[in-house]
């Protein structure tokens, strides 16, 4: 079988296979964690940031090639999730950067495609680490750009770019010596290879299932609840994303966001080169979507009735409040953001103000922590599940304020932060680069309502070094990590830097985390209790903790939140 070309129709077949394989050997992925823990999300991670790309794909129908890149672009640039997801959908912006000026594909244009991708991903990642998925995805470049000089065969080249491949993701351990004493190859670059594998199948005419489900767009219309139905100005909540043609200019930007505010209220306009985010309430969403047209195709269009949902919504309060006649009312401004998974309730009602906070979270407990902090809206996620940059654009939509404050309290929330920020124009947002629940609480502690933005972002972060933290679960395999060996079922205590207590004791684990976790500064040690320790467990370790400390203040609170049995600071 030979074939020297392939035109949008097959390239969208072979995405869709890629996407499918990633989907399903996801958990395969999850499980070359290098950390023996129960919340190995790569796999996931990967998975939800493609998916949500191949939706857009699907969608498209007979797509030309520039509509199929911009479908791959932005719908994995919105998904992304994680630090591989994010490192993914860069991969793929500058793949389809080269593709998209085509309508068919030569090994030769993959070849600059995938230097393109490459690039691309690296400019995104502060610090990249070799013995990763970059380092994978560099061997495929290289490869394809030497192949591109030998064969004009595609079946060829994708099968030697594919042994490259494994090539170099086996050789990830001999680069990152955590990954060899854990014995696995590097996660990140498994799922990049999976893409490839399911591609290649695709292209030799296996038998693939291309479907994909497609859900409704995430969101619901945002009333005020002391609002009266007649007194709703403009009655349709409309959303959608223009799949552009050619990037706006500056000029066009401020037209189209003229135009409508002409037409309605609540104006939200988040635009790259390649999408351009839209919310608004209009009383006739025609003319939005008309307007629009103009400048490209649509995606995820939604149109809310918001005084039908509203009159819906105070039925809904009125039974909730007669269940729950011993609670407070709630205040007349808060709605909930229903149809948004993991979405807090928001004051829609308010102006806009000058400072509001955003915060990533998990956990009944933790999450009143950070309401009592004044967080505007929280995003439930973390170690478990990672927010998409989708996630966080939708939060900062319904944030009514000039500056916002991003804490993604996870290591591997950071990026998909970043990436939110630089879509947004009309107000500043700033990601304080927050890696535990912990550091999160700091941050707030240390923000100072009369300062500006600038000096408590300096102020917050610089607070950050100041705060040790620990979370305590359990092992799900055997491995040996540093000097510690690990048997599966073992207790874990986690600290910023690594594994610090291993044992078949849970109190004497965390003990021996906190031991090392506690210096001659240490003033504070506060101790937040998951769904599965029940409070006289968490007493009773905290009375513990007390005694072996008597000169450090010892604080124990529900956190609620799952996976980690503890999580624990030292300040």
């Amino acid at each position: 079988m030979e074939m020297n070309k392939i035109n949008a129709a097959t390239f969208a077949k072979l995405f869709l296979a890629g996407a499918k394989n990633l989907e399903a050997k996801k958990e395969w992925i999850n499980e070359l964690n290098v950390f023996p823990v129960p919340d190995g999300d790569t796999g996931t991670n990967m998975s939800m940031t493609i998916m949500s790309a191949a939706k857009e794909v699907s969608a498209l129908g007979e797509p030309t090639m520039a509509a199929l890149a911009k479908a791959i672009s932005s719908g994995s640039l919105r998904g992304a999730r994680g630090n591989s997801g994010v490192i993914l959908s860069q991969l793929f912006r500058g793949f389809t950067k080269v593709i998209a000026s085509y309508e068919e594909l030569d090994t030769t244009i993959l070849a600059e495609a995938c230097q393109k991708a490459v690039e691309t991903a690296y400019k995104a990642v502060m610090k990249p680490k070799e013995g990763t998925i970059l380092t994978v995805a560099k061997g495929i470049a290289n490869k394809a750009v030497e192949l591109c000089e030998e064969t004009d065969d595609l079946v060829f080249f994708m099968d030697e770019v594919i042994k490259e491949a494994d090539y170099v993701l086996n050789k990830t351990p001999d680069m990152l010596p955590v990954l060899k004493q854990a014995g696995v190859v590097d996660s990140g670059g498994q799922g990049l290879v999976q893409v490839l594998k399911g591609a290649y199948d695709a292209l030799l005419g296996k038998e693939v299932d291309y479907s994909v489900e497609i859900t409704p767009a995430a969101g619901t219309a945002y009333v005020p609840e002391s609002t009266d139905t007649a007194d709703i100005k403009f009655g349709y909540c409309t959303e959608f994303i223009i799949m552009l043609e050619q990037p706006l200019t500056e000029k066009q930007e401020q037209e189209y966001k003229s135009y409508l505010e002409s037409i309605g209220d609540s104006i939200v306009v988040v635009a790259d080169d390649e999408i351009v985010k839209t919310h608004v309430h209009t009383n006739d969403p025609g003319l939005a979507i008309q307007k629009a047209l103009t400048h490209g195709a649509l995606s995820k269009i939604k149109i809310d009735n918001m005084r039908e949902e509203h009159q819906e919504k105070l039925i809904k309060d009125a039974e909730k409040k007669a269940a729950e006649q011993a609670k407070a009312a709630e205040p007349a401004i808060t709605i909930e953001a229903e149809s948004q998974p993991g979405a807090e309730s928001i004051k829609d009602a308010e102006p806009e103000k000058e400072m509001g906070f955003i915060s990533v979270s998990v956990g009944e407990g933790i999450n009143e922590v950070f309401r009592g902090l004044g967080v505007d809206y929280i995003i439930e996620g973390g170690q478990t599940m990672n927010p998409s940059t989708e996630d966080m654009l939708n939060a900062i939509d319904q944030v009514k304020a000039r500056n916002i404050f991003i804490l993604p309290n996870n290591k591997n929330i950071i990026l998909a932060a970043n990436q939110a920020a630089s879509l947004v124009e009309d107000k500043k947002i700033i990601v304080i680069p927050t890696k535990t629940i912990p550091q999160g609480i700091t941050a707030l502690i240390n923000y100072i309502p009369d300062k500006s933005a600038e000096d408590n972002a300096e102020r917050m972060t610089a607070e950050l070094a100041n705060v040790k933290s620990g979370q305590v679960t359990y092992a799900v395999r055997d491995t040996v990590i540093g000097d510690k060996e690990i048997k599966q079922g073992d207790f874990l205590g986690i600290g910023d830097d690594g594994i610090l207590a291993v044992g078949q004791d849970m109190n004497e684990t965390v003990i021996a985390m906190v031991d090392v976790m506690v210096d001659e500064d240490a003033a504070v040690i506060s101790v937040y209790y998951g769904e599965d320790v029940t409070e006289a467990d968490a007493t009773a370790l905290g009375d513990a903790i007390q005694e072996a400390y008597p000169d450090v203040e010892v604080e124990v609170q529900f956190g609620g939140q799952p996976v980690y049995y503890y999580v624990i600071s030292v300040e």
